[in-house]
């Protein structure tokens, strides 16, 4: 797989000589262990960074406490959304959808800055996703919740989708609100897909072998559990294949910064 360029900004830790840790509260001597395995858990997400692709579309910057992701919301696959003279251009039907439209727009190179925490934790207070962006999946593409634009309806837009079940908005942003199949077909239908805005990994409709659906994940359409990229679990969302697909009643976490 390709890998993003990064940068990590090292937190240096210097350590008096003759004591037996870093000193002050990180004094392993002082440090009580809690035998709840859930308050343990390691969840430093810049780990994930080398599984997003589309290099010329990304560029991904790893701070001590944030993860700066910058794209250009060009998807690296075959769309109707692409003008014409394309190379990733291809028309697209669906002669079994007597609804299915092409909406008027094509995608147009965006760009959309995205600074997440790298150490999510659960927020105190939820926040409701807003219109537009509120994650990225490892393609580069924006993740949309399950709302339509003003005056539109969410299931209506689903017979705009493209062959790979995303679409452009008024301004030319790509993006999906559903599974991204093009993603799960390549990576694995339990693969890591991207990030929404709180620093939470979204993961594929598998886990263990089983295809989950809305009643085994939470109101934020997550759960706690083990993952393959963190084998001592962490909370992560999973897109599923009923509404609302990728996230619930918000974020689980505290949502970070995003300008488009």
């Amino acid at each position: 797989m390709t890998s993003i360029r990064h940068s990590i900004v090292a937190l240096s830790i210097f350590c008096l000589t003759g004591m037996t840790g870093c000193g002050g509260e990180d004094d392993a001597d002082d440090i009580e262990v809690d035998e709840d395995p859930t308050l343990e858990i390691n969840n430093d997400v810049s780990i994930l960074v080398d599984k997003f692709t589309n290099n010329s579309a990304l560029t991904i910057v790893v701070g001590e406490n944030n993860i700066t992701i910058t794209t250009k919301d060009e998807p690296d696959h075959k769309s109707m959304y692409y003008e014409n003279s394309n190379a990733l251009y291809e028309a697209y039907e669906e002669p079994n959808n007597p609804d299915f439209k092409k909406n008027p727009h094509n995608i147009i190179t965006q760009n959309i800055v995205m600074k997440i925490p790298r150490f999510p934790e659960e927020a105190s207070t939820h926040k409701a996703t807003s219109m537009g962006p509120i994650g990225i999946a490892v393609n580069s593409v924006a993740l949309f919740n399950q709302a339509a634009a003003p005056g539109d309806d969410i299931l209506d837009e689903l017979n705009t989708f493209d062959q790979y079940e995303g679409h452009p908005q008024q301004q030319g942003m790509y993006h999906y609100h559903t599974e991204p199949v093009y993603i799960t077909q390549n990576e694995g239908d339990d693969a890591f897909l991207g990030f929404l805005l709180d620093g939470f990994p979204v993961y594929g409709p598998f886990e263990n072998g089983k295809r989950l659906t809305n009643e085994d994940l939470d109101d934020y359409h997550g759960h706690t559990s083990a993952t393959a990229d963190f084998p001592d679990g962490i909370y992560h969302y999973h897109a599923t294949d009923d509404l609302p697909w990728i996230n619930g009643d918000g974020y689980f976490g505290t949502p970070g910064t995003i300008t488009f």
